[in-house]
């Protein structure tokens, strides 16, 4: 098999001409590949730290890890599907489920390890099977169901650990992330989560040094106490090179969480395992996604793909790093500058390596304000959630049929609500890992039993077919219009008409 290493210079190595594209098989000039290497960072920079934040997990790990899996991936494909491997917020809601119920960092990266380890079975299973097999076990109402409720079932968290701790901050810092995600177009417009962190994180220093501190309960205390909004106090004495701590209890009873080997817990497994459904659509749409661009054939790569994110996500974790996804910030940077070339992932991987040596980084980024990831989490969330919706929509899902409307009404419900099943003193199924349960088997078995004339019309159409493709990194792109470039049914790569 090859590798995909032997990259042709494309022309002169330094200008295309109109229409002309560079192949993933080819390359520009070391020099402006490495320019759009760092681009690729720059896009995926933002969603890639932010998430680990989110999810206890430390962001200095997971940035030199997104870089490891970023290689391991390309070389799985052999270089025909190009893509960066960034956090995925797909496990976000399991994670916070898995803290809620008293799992650790090693318990939370064990449980997603074993998603990575399913997630990769399934794409040898498509490879080899074709990826009808995804239409069949999970058709779009099932999967829009499932992304549905991992987004809103996460309300809580946003509700009762980062926005109380500073709840002005947290509200400008969302009106911010609105406006600037859609008053403007192109680069600016998909990193408007990394932009509004910035901003929030300016403010915060602002009205320390103005109005002084603010008492409020900092993420996982129970007791209100009086502290800087924004504390560096870690940032000086971090070092500018090493590998980032290990993971260790401090003296208050807290973990200050770094790399760890991962444990397992059967709970915890359960509460991740539904964010494989969502990663397979968010794969398969960005297979398509390259495919359209480039205008080549990758169904035969599919399933390679999807193992790919599978056994990144299991590298990283092994380590205690975030899980990963293939990322649309970055299919963003290849339509608007119409270079598809592997070669500039690879500078962007090694790019990443770098950062994630950096101690010093790491502290900054940990450093990052509660009411600051309040505003961001409170539209994030949200915007994982209707995801959902969108792959509904664009499925033309109908849901005056019982058989979608009954099985996952009650799923949906099950999830946000965390609704609670007792199977033994030691063993409950609740929220996302119940309504995952009740959505796609209450699907399954509302079709075997319902009239032939129902059945039919409730099948729908395939996830991430023709010119429309689902799931995302942070679920800003998903959310516009046709036509934005890199977007998710962009007919034209090169024009960004984004209303």
């Amino acid at each position: 098999m090859s590798l995909g290493l032997g990259w042709k210079v494309k022309g002169d190595g330094a200008s295309l001409g109109p229409g002309e594209v560079v192949a993933p098989d080819e390359r520009l000039s070391w020099g402006r590949t490495i320019g759009l290497g760092a681009q690729h960072v720059v896009a995926m920079f933002g969603a890639t730290f932010v998430f680990p934040l989110v999810m206890g997990l430390n962001p200095q790990l997971a940035i030199m890890m997104s870089g490891i899996a970023t290689i391991a991936f390309l070389l799985i494909v052999s270089g025909k599907v190009p893509s960066y491997l960034g956090t995925s917020a797909s496990f976000v809601g399991g994670v916070a489920a898995v803290r809620a119920q008293g799992g650790d960092s090693a318990e939370v990266t064990g449980a997603i390890l074993v998603a990575g380890l399913v997630l990769a079975a399934v794409g040898v299973a498509i490879h080899f099977l074709g990826s009808r097999v995804l239409h069949e076990v999970l058709p779009p109402v099932v999967t829009g169901a499932v992304v549905m409720l991992i987004g809103f079932n996460l309300a809580p968290v946003v509700a009762g650990i980062y926005w109380p701790q500073d709840q002005w901050v947290g509200f400008l810092t969302m009106l911010f992330t609105i406006v600037v995600a859609v008053a403007f177009k192109g680069f600016i417009g998909r990193v408007a989560i990394f932009l509004a962190l910035i901003f929030g994180t300016l403010l915060s220093w602002v009205l320390d040094n103005t109005v002084g501190q603010i008492t409020s309960v900092l993420g996982g205390a129970t007791e209100a106490t009086t502290h800087l909004r924004w504390d560096t106090s870690g940032v000086g004495d971090a070092a500018w090179f090493g590998f980032p701590s290990q993971t260790m209890v401090a003296a208050d009873g807290k973990e200050v969480v770094g790399w760890h080997l991962p444990s397992f817990s059967a709970t915890a497994i359960l509460l991740v395992l539904p964010a494989v459904i969502a990663l397979i659509a968010e794969n398969t749409g960005h297979v398509k996604a390259v495919a359209e661009m480039t205008g080549a054939n990758l169904d035969p790569v599919m399933g390679r793909a999807i193992a790919a994110d599978g056994i990144g996500t299991v590298i990283a974790t092994s380590v205690g790093g975030s899980p990963t996804t293939t990322y649309a910030e970055n299919i963003g940077v290849m339509a608007a500058t119409r270079v598809y070339s592997t070669a500039a992932y690879y500078v962007a991987a090694i790019v990443a390596l770098l950062f994630g040596l950096s101690p010093k980084f790491g502290a900054l980024v940990a450093s990052v304000p509660g009411g600051v990831l309040g505003g961001i989490t409170v539209v994030l969330y949200g915007m994982i959630g209707l995801l959902g919706a969108k792959i509904w929509k664009e499925n033309g899902v109908d849901f005056g049929n019982p058989i979608n409307l009954v099985p996952v009404a009650a799923g949906i419900i099950i999830g946000i609500g965390n609704v609670e099943l007792k199977v033994t003193d030691d063993f409950s199924l609740g929220g996302i890992a119940l309504g995952t349960i009740v959505t796609v088997a209450g699907w399954h078995l509302a079709r075997a039993l319902a009239p032939a004339e129902l059945r039919t019309d409730a099948e729908g159409t395939l996830v991430a077919v023709g010119d429309h493709v689902y799931g995302d990194s942070d679920g800003i792109d998903d959310l516009y219009q046709d036509g934005y470039p890199g977007g998710r049914g962009s007919r034209d790569p090169g024009r960004d008409s984004r209303p």
